[in-house]
């Protein structure tokens, strides 16, 4: 019985041998058709100096019924592109003999990564393929912007020691936590886009000061360092701007998203008009015993909420819009408003008075009640409501007199927060409904766009 088992076995082997050597190699054949290709540019995000782009795809098909072999692939400008491509799992700038099954695709990916510091340009080019069929391309795109760079690590701890002026020549990129010392002053010219890094942010010390200057389409820009679209609609990209005791915010014609709590304050004075805030993983403003004087302001998609006002201070809104519309986290609440006399200190639960004044403006969304107080015994807690269009339900636990809408529709051009448009439709219920006195504190819109006449609740005419 041995003997038949080893006689079946060494049998066994000699015909996987026999069937192995008779086995007909793949074979590889010159392409006589074109090849297809996904796209035929990749068009790559803005990029900085010194600053590596995140990975692009596109895709190679062989339409052909036979197995080819692609004599070279290669980027025009060889080893001096500033792009750099990956080949079936192999980095390069050229490539020769790639072979690609018949019916199938193979992905190429590609890369930006500009060292050489230079204005704000254009960076092109190709990646060339070289086959018997003849010589076809994929052209390659992005921007590549000069970048000023402020870094924190153990020996730098990232600090601003003088009054700064930043204006819009350099992209300034933060990495770790860039800190106004007390009592300077942070100056931003329009136009300048400010970047941060993973878990980043902007610490405004005690008695500093933030100015943030920007102006219709020269707008300031605070958010993640990924510029790609898809990063616009994602929060958490960094952490915010943060206001310590006495610190002072001006900030005009700004964008603030994609953060952690876009602006943090603490016992703060801020003014802050025609400015747009959005998408931030907890809150957009997050205020503690702060005074706020808002208008034209634009906010959208926060998981907790567009604006929480914790121990009071005293907030005056005027033609606001505040929709929030977040679904990224059915678990948090997406409030337009959230105000409360309480705050939880280090040590002690600390209370306050709060004055809150709301005057024609939006606040809508998804969430039953929009705007949810909590208001503690034996504190003041007061709030004026005049010519607004508010979402609430029947045990918000306040009522707004009748110069106010109640939960109308706004109709919203679009709400999505890939789109943000704020502005409303023209049978909207808010058309015409401010209060025209109101309006000529704040006479021209987010656009500026007069509405001295019949004016339009919200930040839009």
């Amino acid at each position: 019985m041995k003997t038949f088992k080893l006689i079946f076995g060494v049998s066994l082997w000699f015909l996987l041998a026999v069937v192995s050597c008779n086995r007909d190699d793949i074979t590889f054949d010159s392409p006589t058709q074109a090849l297809r290709f996904s796209a035929d540019t990749v068009f790559c995000d803005t990029v900085y100096n010194q600053v590596r782009s995140e990975s692009y795809a596109v895709k190679i098909y062989n339409d052909e019924d036979k197995d080819v072999l692609i004599p070279k692939i290669s980027l025009a400008s060889g080893a001096a592109s500033l792009y750099r491509i990956n080949v079936d799992g192999k980095a390069g700038t050229d490539f020769s003999d790639v072979p690609l099954r018949k019916k199938d695709s193979l992905y190429i990916f590609v890369e930006i990564a500009p060292i050489a510091t230079a204005p704000e340009a254009i960076a092109e080019d190709q990646i060339v393929f070289q086959t018997p069929a003849g010589t076809q391309h994929v052209t390659l795109f992005s921007v590549v912007q000069d970048a000023e760079f402020y870094i924190q690590t153990k020996t730098n701890p990232n600090i601003l020691t003088e009054n700064t002026v930043w204006d819009n020549a350099k992209a300034k990129i933060i990495v770790g936590d860039l800190t106004l010392d007390p009592g300077k002053t942070l100056e931003i010219k329009k136009g300048t886009k400010i970047y941060f890094h993973k878990n980043s942010g902007l610490k405004i010390s005690r008695n500093a000061k933030l100015n943030v200057l920007g102006d219709l389409s020269q707008e300031v820009i605070f958010r993640g360092d990924r510029n790609d679209t898809k990063y616009d609609t994602i929060p958490k990209n960094w952490n915010g701007i943060s206001f310590d005791t006495g610190a002072q915010l001006n900030m005009n014609y700004a964008r603030v998203f994609g953060g952690t709590r876009g602006l943090e304050m603490t016992e703060t004075t801020a003014q802050i008009k025609n400015s747009i805030i959005h998408t931030h993983q907890e809150f957009g403003i997050y205020a503690v015993k702060s005074n706020i004087t808002a208008s034209n302001l634009v906010m959208n998609n926060c998981g907790e909420a567009d604006i929480a006002i914790f121990k009071g201070g005293n907030i005056d809104l005027t033609h606001c819009t505040l929709a929030n519309y977040w679904d990224l986290n059915s678990a948090l609440p997406g409030l337009s408003i959230y105000a409360t006399n309480e705050y939880s200190g280090e040590s002690t639960l600390e209370q306050g008075p709060l004055n809150l004044t709301l005057k024609n403006s939006i606040v809508y969304g998804t969430a039953g009640n929009a705007i949810v107080f909590k208001a503690t015994s034996g504190q003041t807690f007061a709030t004026s409501f005049q010519n607004n269009l508010l979402k609430y339900g029947e045990n918000a636990g306040y009522n707004a007199d009748g110069t106010n809408i109640k939960n109308e529709d706004p109709k919203f051009q679009n709400y999505f927060t890939q789109k943000m448009n704020l502005r409303v439709k023209d049978d909207s219920p808010a058309k015409g409904k401010g209060n025209v006195a109101v309006a000529a504190t704040a006479p021209l819109d987010i656009v500026k766009v007069s509405r001295t006449a019949s004016p339009t609740l919200g930040a839009y005419q």
